[in-house]
């Protein structure tokens, strides 16, 4: 569903599911910033999507109101009761492949986590996972950082070697991400291959993305003549949470990539909805969002396809 950009990367239908916390009142209620918490407590589950919404030339379009979506959970229509667009800090992991076929790529990733860190939210929880057939923090102790450069020598300072334990790192990410001071989250994963060491599997990660609120960025620079590249496992995580998946054909583009996923992060809408269907049962529930204006056809919206219903407790 979508077209693809000049990346290659496809526009799809991020929910986060906050049991017990109400962000935002319906009726009046006055907004706070992010560092301020909101204080209403209700004993049910809201469930909070970030979308981004695009016209048919690929630009942004950032003047919606509330008006202008409809939301529908498994074929019903839901009532919006959360409804924001500002740029609100985030807390985001850069899963960064250090295997032996990195070696000569590093300095260009490298340089896009430069660009990414400076284009991102300066009060941003950021932090590094490098992997080959291991998993590892790039910023050791130090978890999170709001430092660009810290960010960049994270990277730069990992040799690359060994084979490829991706789901492994990706995993990783998604546990390091409830750690994060802020609630909106988001893995950017930079790889050349597939992979061929985790001890987990696809089903694994891709059960845990759905489970978490995070929304997953991927860009894969495959080597045309790599026996283990998977585009569309990079695809599919990043589809099924609301994020983008990019295949540069040149490797000096990730940078540029970078700064847009920056940018994108930046300028999503917010919109909550508690479920009309109170079951908490454990099962996935299908998410589409759509947006109309008058006079603008064809609005492309992009957010996460939906979320697994779960107990409060869990």
């Amino acid at each position: 569903m979508g077209r693809r950009n000049r990346w290659g990367e496809r526009s799809v239908l991020s929910a986060m599911v906050l049991p017990f916390f109400l962000f935002f009142s319906s009726r009046g209620a006055p907004q706070k910033t992010e560092e301020q918490p909101f204080g209403i407590k209700v004993d049910v589950n809201l469930v909070v999507l970030h979308a981004s919404v695009h016209d048919r030339q690929g630009h942004d379009v950032l003047n919606l109101g509330q008006e202008n979506f409809s939301l529908y959970e498994d074929g019903v229509r839901q009532n919006i009761g959360l409804f924001r667009r500002e740029d609100t800090p985030v807390t985001v992991g850069l899963i960064v492949d250090h295997s032996g076929s990195m070696r000569e790529k590093l300095a260009d990733v490298t340089a896009a986590a430069r660009n990414f860190a400076q284009s991102s939210n300066p009060k941003d929880d950021m932090f590094v996972v490098n992997f080959n057939e291991r998993v590892y923090s790039g910023l050791g102790r130090n978890r999170f950082t709001d430092k660009p450069a810290e960010l960049e020598a994270a990277i730069a300072r990992a040799p690359a070697s060994g084979r490829t334990a991706l789901y492994d790192a990706i995993a990783a990410g998604l546990e390091q991400l409830d750690a994060g001071h802020w609630d909106k989250k988001v893995l950017v994963v930079i790889s050349d291959g597939g992979d061929n060491e985790s001890k987990h599997s696809l089903a694994d990660v891709t059960r845990m993305a759905e489970r978490s609120s995070a929304a997953i960025f991927a860009i894969g620079i495959f080597d045309p003549d790599d026996e283990d590249a998977n585009p569309k496992v990079l695809r599919r995580l990043a589809e099924a949470t609301g994020g983008q998946a990019f295949f540069p054909k040149k490797l000096s583009d990730i940078e540029e990539i970078c700064g847009h996923i920056a940018h994108d992060i930046r300028n999503q809408y917010t919109i909550g909805y508690v479920s009309s269907n109170p079951k908490t049962d454990g099962a996935r529930r299908s998410l589409q969002l759509f947006a109309a204006a008058p006079g603008r056809r064809g609005l492309r919206v992009r957010t996460r396809t939906g979320y697994i219903a779960q107990k409060a407790s869990e």
